[in-house]
């Protein structure tokens, strides 16, 4: 008879191995003992500058004023808003954020609650504003925009395309500016009973080096025009600053014209031309801007002075 096979032996189960992450002890283990002191030294260096300021000027003897905008009233450490309150002797309310452009001002949802939430919570404090101020448009034609109002240096055309100007600043954005306008009067007439003086600034004339925000390197942000002029073959900056400037005058033209249409005989329009200092010999411009968009925390401070001489 032929020999029985021998069946192998049944292999012993499986047993799962822990994995790495079910073997590490649970929950965080280093102490928050320096995260905390740093953020109560951050309300000690907070609590220090609003000191500052009430031992300035008279907090808040300038009145109240609620604000709208962009970076010109939303930069960090020093902006138009921070002058007015620490220079100049305003109280500042405000739902500006920058980078925000005027169209997101106009059409965004929660941008509208945000401004309408603040202008409910004055009125329920009865704290009646002086004024609304208003910064915006600027965001509209900056950065990846700004490269399709350029004609190329070489193709014989005027350096600015006049229907795309016309389309974005003379268009869209004039038409975005009176949504947010209508906003801001709607607002202060249903929270108010009247409507409220609205201040609304043009920009000083920029000077497109290649500087963004504290040197523009990796995720800051910036620069917002020089790349534009670089691709389309404009390298020479007193070139570029001539065509900055010729953007800048239409830009603030629309903004001259708002306050002569239906509606808005309550809105003043502060013109900042001339304000900084373009002078591109031996980069004294550079004591007026921080970048190609901001000033410096003197030139904000001589925005603000500018801007308040608009306020009624």
């Amino acid at each position: 008879m032929a020999a029985r096979s021998r069946r192998p032996a049944p292999a012993p189960p499986r047993t799962s191995r822990p994995s790495r992450a079910a073997s590490m002890p649970p929950g965080p283990t280093r102490a928050l003992g320096p995260a905390l002191a740093h953020g109560q030294r951050r309300a000690q260096a907070a609590i220090r500058a609003r000191a500052s300021l009430a031992r300035g000027k008279r907090a808040g003897a300038a009145g109240l004023v609620v604000a709208e905008g962009d970076s010109w009233f939303d930069y960090p450490f020093h902006s138009v808003l921070a002058a007015l309150e620490r220079r100049l002797g305003f109280e500042v309310e405000s739902v500006a954020h920058r980078g925000d452009s005027a169209e997101e001002m106009a059409y965004d949802a929660a941008q509208l609650a945000g401004a309408a939430r603040l202008f409910e919570r004055l009125a329920r404090q009865d704290r009646r504003p002086r004024a609304i101020l208003l910064s915006a448009g600027g965001n509209d034609v900056v950065g990846s925009e700004f490269r399709l109002l350029l004609n190329h240096r070489d193709s014989g055309l005027p350096p600015l395309s006049e229907a795309v100007v016309r389309g974005v600043v003379d268009e869209r954005v004039r038409f975005a500016l009176a949504s947010v306008l209508g906003a801001l009067t709607g607002l202060s007439r249903h929270y108010f009973g009247a409507a409220l003086p609205i201040v609304v600034h043009g920009y000083d004339y920029p000077v497109p080096d290649g500087r963004g925000y504290a040197g523009g390197f990796w995720l800051l942000p910036g620069p917002w025009l020089e790349p534009a002029f670089r691709q389309k073959g404009y390298p020479a900056l007193a070139e570029r600053a001539a065509i900055a400037r010729a953007l800048i005058d239409r830009f603030n033209a629309v903004l001259a014209a708002l306050p002569g249409e239906p509606g808005l005989g309550h809105l003043r329009y502060a013109d900042l031309r001339g304000t900084l200092s373009g002078e591109l010999a031996g980069r004294r411009y550079r004591r007026s801007w921080e970048n190609e968009l901001h000033p410096t925390a003197r030139g904000f401070e001589r925005i603000a002075t500018r801007l308040a001489s608009a306020i009624p």
